[in-house]
């Protein structure tokens, strides 16, 4: 990208810390692998200084990690992450949706509503764009929860467990595990909008018992077998 796309942006160092976020959930910087600084710069049309911010933002959330000398890779996978990741999904995301079904406005209805029109079982390689339109759906979820310390906690999440959605989309799902996730999707919304807490609440626990992310747990925990990891599923929460 050429240095006048960074202009729209309110600093130099956001538009960096968007697009290298951007290429480590699309999968592009893999995880585990060097970023070179000075190319990447380069790359996506600015100075090392912004890019340098950016990956000190990005180390805050866990995606990116910086040594002594300054040398940055994006950090890899690891099956207690992606097990501390389910834990705390299986726990606040049901809270959310049970929350948003006593809470919901008309507002948050439309959005609901609006995001699932978008919404499509994530394919084995998804884009970026694949990712954000399943993002916005759970996030127009939890945002009706009108917690906001809730909803801060599952925006956290949500970045790291992107990357390991897309570790459990390299073994093929079948046609029955996108219906099913599809029909939960559509359950959670029903839900909601009904005012129904305990059955919203029942679908996110089973939406995230079976999901991509509980998926990848069970994978990298097959690979170490020594740490705890949680359950083994086949979806796409």
């Amino acid at each position: 990208m050429s240095e006048s796309a960074a202009e729209i942006y309110t600093t130099k160092a956001d538009f960096a810390y968007l697009r290298v976020k951007e290429l480590v959930l699309s999968g592009a910087l893999l995880p585990g692998s060097v970023i070179a600084q000075a190319q990447l710069a380069r790359e996506i049309g600015i100075s090392t200084t912004p890019l340098r911010e950016a990956l000190r933002r990005l180390k805050s959330e866990g995606l990116v990690e910086l040594d002594a000398h300054r040398d940055a890779r994006v950090a890899p996978l690891a099956a207690e992450e992606a097990r501390d990741l389910l834990e705390m999904r299986r726990s606040l995301d049901p809270l959310a949706v049970a929350l948003a079904a006593e809470r919901r406005t008309k507002a948050d209805i439309a959005a609901m509503r609006a995001a699932l029109e978008g919404l499509r079982p994530l394919p084995g390689n998804p884009a970026y764009e694949e990712l954000v339109a399943h993002r916005k759906f759970h996030a127009a979820l939890y945002s009706a929860s009108h917690n906001d310390l809730l909803i801060q906690t599952l925006d956290g999440l949500w970045d790291k467990a992107d990357r390991y959605r897309r570790l459990a989309l390299e073994v093929e799902r079948g046609q029955a595990a996108r219906d099913r996730k599809a029909a939960e999707h559509e359950a959670l919304l029903e839900y909601v909008i009904a005012g129904d807490a305990d059955s919203a609440a029942a679908v996110m626990r089973e939406h995230i018992d079976t999901s991509l992310g509980a998926q990848a747990a069970w994978r990298l925990r097959k690979h170490h077998p020594a740490e705890d990891s949680a359950v083994e599923g086949e979806a796409d929460a």
